[in-house]
């Protein structure tokens, strides 16, 4: 401990992503030699290429981190701008929208996301926080109606307003975590998203793990058969812990970081859930279901969490840290 005190910051972000990249490259290891005992008639075949689709992400989605931390800031923006970009594509493709929506898809993709993602890497915190939610929320409706196409006019407005808050708002808090200030906590903000993102996927896995060994009570099973509130719970708890283990990573104290870890799991979770019934309302399985049809690739189905649960985080401990 008292060597990984004496580290740099930069030192100490390093060797973070050297554990990680280590953690990942031992569970693909293990994943290879399980899939080379299996055989192809396997029951479990579908679940093993679940596994392996999960696991590709996990290098993708580590991949970028880094390099959007070697990068810096800017670089981190730039890179959660364009998934927000590829995310808004995917939802979109599977919204059905009319000629009349056009202009409102324009401003969505190319005024309202890169201006989100400016003001975040500007600072401006306060107009971060109300720019999408209240001046877009009103101006979409307004571009629609200058088109002159009432049919299902408020259904289709709807889906354009949700799209925006869930893969560009949502989303944006992300790389905003990294410009928080905190005291004696300057450059560091790569623990800070290190930590929500995996507080975020350790409570997702923990919950479809324990919906796998408890007894099922479904919430919702027109939406979902395995979500249940023990299952919920099991993975919020698993956040939680997680969360206490890494507590030495962030300004928080224990108790803080358990609660802000159990408060980013939950709210990952119910993301997860939410985002699965609006699957089910556009007919698919996952987003990428679709790739043959609208090109989308699935990226929706990986940030789904992180985009309810970033702000949520955000907004919690800017509130309690008064930062």
């Amino acid at each position: 401990m008292d060597t990984l005190r004496e580290l740099s910051v930069d030192q100490k972000v390093g060797l973070l992503f050297v554990a990680l990249f280590g953690v990942l490259t031992v569970a693909t290891l293990a994943v290879a030699v399980i899939v080379g005992r299996s055989t192809e008639n396997d029951a479990s075949g579908v679940r093993r290429g679940r596994l392996l689709r999960d696991l590709r992400a996990l290098w993708l989605g580590s991949t970028v981190f880094w390099l959007a931390w070697v990068s810096g800031p800017v670089g981190a923006t730039l890179a959660f701008g364009f998934f927000s970009f590829f995310a808004l594509r995917e939802f979109i493709t599977l919204a059905h929208t009319r000629r009349g929506d056009h202009r409102s898809l324009l401003l969505a993709f190319f005024v309202v996301l890169p201006l989100q993602y400016v003001i975040a890497g500007g600072r401006y915190f306060d107009l971060f926080t109300v720019f999408i939610p209240v001046y877009v929320f009103l101006a979409v409706p307004v571009i629609s109606a200058l088109a002159g196409d009432p049919e299902r006019f408020l259904e289709r407005n709807a889906k354009i307003q949700w799209g925006i808050m869930v893969c560009v708002y949502g989303l944006s808090h992300a790389p905003a975590l990294l410009l928080l200030e905190f005291r004696d906590f300057e450059g560091r903000g790569a623990f800070l998203l290190f930590f929500l993102v995996m507080v975020t996927v350790v409570a997702q896995i923990a919950q479809e793990t324990a919906s796998r060994w408890l007894r099922r009570r479904p919430v919702a099973r027109l939406i979902d058969r395995s979500f249940s509130f023990r299952a919920w719970a099991v993975g919020v708890g698993s956040a939680a812990l997680l969360g206490a283990l890494l507590f030495w990573i962030t300004p928080f104290k224990p108790w803080q970081a358990v609660a802000m870890a159990a408060i980013a799991g939950a709210a990952g979770t119910l993301g997860e859930f939410v985002m699965k019934a609006l699957k089910k309302d556009a007919g698919v399985r996952y987003w990428g279901n679709a790739a043959s049809v609208t090109g989308a690739v699935g990226l929706l189905d990986r940030v789904a969490p992180l985009c309810f649960a970033a702000p949520v985080f955000f907004h919690s401990v800017r509130w309690y840290f008064q930062v």
